[in-house]
């Protein structure tokens, strides 16, 4: 595709707007071709209407748009669709992230209808066309991340009221609703320590998750990383000015928590205790795409769900606020191709790439959690869950 044709499209989805081309090793930009473009931006921009007051597109922090290479993992596998199956095809609207009761063998999730529904797994080698889907509990709103908490219970980050606790019984509770007279825009990913303590994201103080694609394209800091302590009732802000603050996942010791920051394309860790306490130090960056959530599978590995794969095109819309802001205002909507080479990235404990597993025709993919053999993918628009034997795609560590 030409390259000033790319630049002025943009997928439909409305829930999640990376449009994305599968590309093994984006090319650098041509001048010639922004040479072109950006006297006509600038017209439309000055000539055209404003989409709503304070959105101001920005550089990205030095570094964060480059068009430099991404981080490879060790094992690559690339058409992961024709070695999955799909469990509870269209009856699990948008099953956004995953919580594992491993007594009761109940997989959580919550959906975009405002259900929260669990997979009776059986064994987790259990046929997937016997696998149950049941309606659980109806939170409302749109619940986005989702864990266990020590008594049993759920804790469900629900993008617009705030952190809630559904107990075993299905009785629901709001937790907190906002922090330092800042009530919650967009509540994301959530993780509960063995101790109770809460980690939760809020992936935008200034735009809801209807609005979320200006938070991206603005390309400025409104996230922020809190815990809540249930037994004083303390909602405390962790770590502030962070880009688009999405999945959380405690360390294996528990002395740290990895969180994601999706249009910078990395994950980033805060220490809980020890020496470093409450300083951020880099984990993995230059990811092949755009984190949403990350899960720690027990086994030494931690999956991170890439929404979508990186692509010229998204690269060269991150690297220019002007495109971002012709893109925004003027609302240019024309599918691509191809909305692809979204997957899991499993790293490390020290956050080395070691393996990917993606699809051209797979996209928006929120969650990777690992039962047994298997790895299930959650995702943010489609009705069904993926399961995938990863016994037969990675290599035992």
């Amino acid at each position: 595709m030409h390259t000033a044709s790319a630049l002025l499209l943009c997928s439909k989805r409305d829930q999640f707007p990376m449009p994305v081309e599968p590309s093994a090793s984006p090319r650098r930009a041509n001048p010639f071709h922004l040479f072109i473009l950006a006297p006509l931006a600038l017209a439309l921009v000055l000539a055209g209407r404003r989409v709503g007051e304070g959105f101001d597109p920005a550089p990205l922090p030095t570094g964060a748009a480059h068009l430099g290479p991404s981080a490879k993992a060790e094992e690559e596998h690339q058409a992961v669709l024709g070695a999955s199956e799909r469990i509870g095809e269209g009856v699990l609207p948008g099953p956004e992230d995953f919580a594992y009761d491993e007594e009761e063998a109940l997989l959580y999730t919550g959906c975009e209808d405002g259900w929260i529904r669990r997979l009776r797994l059986g064994s987790p080698e259990k046929d997937a066309a016997a696998v149950v889907v049941e309606d659980w509990v109806r939170v409302g709103g749109r619940p986005l991340g989702v864990a266990l908490a020590p008594d049993g219970g759920l804790v469900v980050a629900e993008s617009s009221q705030g952190l809630l606790k559904v107990n075993k019984d299905g009785e629901v509770k709001l937790l907190t609703s906002g922090a330092e007279g800042r009530s919650f825009k967009l509540t994301d990913g959530v993780d509960v320590a063995s101790n109770g303590v809460i980690y939760f994201t809020d992936a935008s103080y200034k735009y809801d998750l209807m609005e979320h694609h200006l938070d991206i394209f603005e390309g400025r800091p409104y996230g922020r990383l809190l815990s809540f302590d249930p037994s004083t009732n303390q909602t405390t802000v962790l770590a502030r000015d962070l880009y688009f603050a999405n999945g959380v996942s405690l360390s294996s010791d528990q002395k740290s928590i990895i969180f994601c920051e999706t249009p910078l394309r990395r994950c980033r860790r805060y220490y809980i205790e020890g020496e470093k306490k409450g300083k951020v130090e880099g984990f993995v960056e230059n990811l092949p795409g755009f984190p949403d959530n990350i899960r720690y599978d027990g086994k030494g590995r931690y999956w991170i769900a890439l929404a979508a794969g990186r692509s010229l095109f998204w690269d060269l819309l991150m690297k220019y606020p002007l495109l971002r802001k012709l893109k925004v205002n003027f609302g240019l909507h024309v599918r691509v191709p191809s909305f692809g080479n979204s997957g899991l990235l499993g790293v490390s404990l020290r956050g080395k790439p070691v393996a990917l597993l993606k699809d051209a025709d797979l996209s928006l993919v929120t969650v990777g959690q690992q039962i047994g053999k298997h790895l299930y993918f959650g995702s943010l628009v489609e009705s069904h869950v993926l399961r995938v034997d990863v016994s037969k795609l990675v290599k035992e560590r």
